[in-house]
């Protein structure tokens, strides 16, 4: 069973699905007004433009300290009939609370994300899904590598997938090592952002250590980006991984939506997937990609 802000469901029931997004997010010391996400209306718009592309499941990734809104998730769900997965732990320098990380142990900051699964979120009983993103940028730091432990001591009590923050350094090798110390198995990590890494060596060592190798900053904004991301996908299929690789948008900026000119969360159903249909990927591994792949990836299965 895979938990959404709306309850448990089957497997089989996810259908397409978007693994890396975000419905609400407050990034905005980073990015000022454009890394707001906080209009219920206009995220009911969004998502339902998902779900008339043929969209079934969304994974929002939104993790502690970044404006996670789980009432207001589940309402976007029930108006928009969209399944939605919520994320849980703790993101990177500088939205740390380092009051909270600095006072807690890891175990202590363990149960908070393991309460947050089994219980629900913010005295709420709308239960994460996930445990992610958890995240780093160039390197771990000492705060960050206290909140990866946390993230696999909760994984190892509740079975619960790991999704990942890897931006622009090819630090999801390090992110592995640091959950393999804690017991986690590859297989259930999902290394975020391999797109952002332009090395398909890197994409393969991920993909052969078994962790998810996500390219999910997939918008379509200029011709480059799109066939550099299609020729790192036929890398890996080529080697074999095509049951390794998730695809997302990582809607996280006000810019990122449909409505403000964006992908929103319709372009890679739709554009991306007809780019690799004309590019010579058969319809089995296309479906593998937005169904099957994120399926397993959720629940471990296979």
């Amino acid at each position: 069973m895979v938990m959404t802000v709306t309850g448990a469901v089957e497997p089989a029931d996810l259908g397409v699905v978007l693994p890396h997004e975000h419905v609400f997010i407050d990034l905005m010391r980073e990015y000022r007004g454009d890394g707001l996400l906080h209009d219920e209306a206009l995220a009911i718009s969004e998502v339902a433009r998902f779900a008339a592309a043929g969209g079934t499941t969304l994974v929002d990734v939104t993790s502690i300290g970044l404006g996670r809104q789980p009432v207001a998730l589940r309402r976007v769900s029930l108006a928009t009939g969209v399944r939605i997965v919520m994320g849980t732990g703790y993101y990177r320098e500088p939205y740390l609370d380092r009051r909270e990380i600095d006072r807690l142990s890891v175990d202590e900051l363990a149960a908070g994300i393991v309460r947050d699964l089994e219980v629900g979120v913010d005295g709420t009983d709308v239960r994460a899904g996930i445990i992610g993103e958890i995240a780093c940028d160039r390197w771990l730091t000492a705060a960050e590598e206290r909140c990866f432990r946390a993230a696999a001591r909760a994984h190892l009590r509740t079975g619960a997938t790991i999704t990942t923050h890897a931006a622009r350094w090819p630090v999801g090798v390090a992110q592995l090592d640091l959950l393999a110390e804690e017991g986690v198995d590859p297989g259930r990590v999902i290394i975020g952002h391999c797109d952002l890494v332009p090395d398909a060596g890197y994409h393969l060592a991920l993909a052969r250590q078994g962790a998810w190798v996500q390219f999910d900053c997939i918008q379509g904004r200029n011709e480059y980006d799109t066939e550099m991301r299609v020729g790192w996908i036929r890398a890996l299929v080529d080697a074999g991984f095509e049951n390794r690789i998730l695809l997302s948008h990582d809607v996280c900026l006000r810019s990122d939506l449909a409505a403000m000119g964006g992908p929103g969360y319709t372009y890679v159903k739709t554009g991306f997937c007809q780019r690799l249909a004309e590019e010579g990927f058969p319809a089995e591994v296309i479906a593998g990609l937005m169904v099957d792949n994120p399926r397993r990836a959720l629940t471990g299965a296979g």
